[in-house]
Parts: structure tokens; C-alpha cells; sequence
């Protein structure tokens, strides 16, 4: 039978179960294309960040 080589304390077992509480990520409307997007990330429809273009648009 696996023992444990010691005990695990409250706040390693914290760290562990954290995972637990994560939330589902958060989206925002893109104010120019209306299309759904990560905050702080590129709209990958139009290629923009900050209504700075960077990358080419995508095609369809």
C-alpha cells in the first residue's frame, strides 16, 4: 500500500485545489467588426490590435 513520506500541509493543499476555482474566459465585443474577441488580444478578423493594424486581414 502507497504511504505518504509526509503530510501535506493546508497551503500545498490550497496550491492543488486552486485549479478548481478557475473561470471560463471572458470575452468582449469588438467595437469595429462586432465579432467576439479575448481582451488584450488581437482581432483575428481584422488583423487589429489597440486600432493599430497588424496583421492581414483574414480572408473568407
Amino acid at each position: 500500500m502507497a504511504v505518504p513520506r509526509s503530510k501535506v500541509s493546508r497551503m500545498k493543499r490550497g496550491f492543488r485545489r486552486s485549479a478548481d476555482a478557475l473561470k471560463a474566459p471572458t470575452y468582449t465585443t469588438d467595437k469595429k467588426s462586432g465579432e467576439l474577441r479575448r481582451p488584450h488580444h488581437i482581432d483575428m478578423k481584422s488583423g487589429t490590435y489597440r486600432g493599430m493594424q497588424v496583421l492581414e486581414p483574414k480572408a473568407d
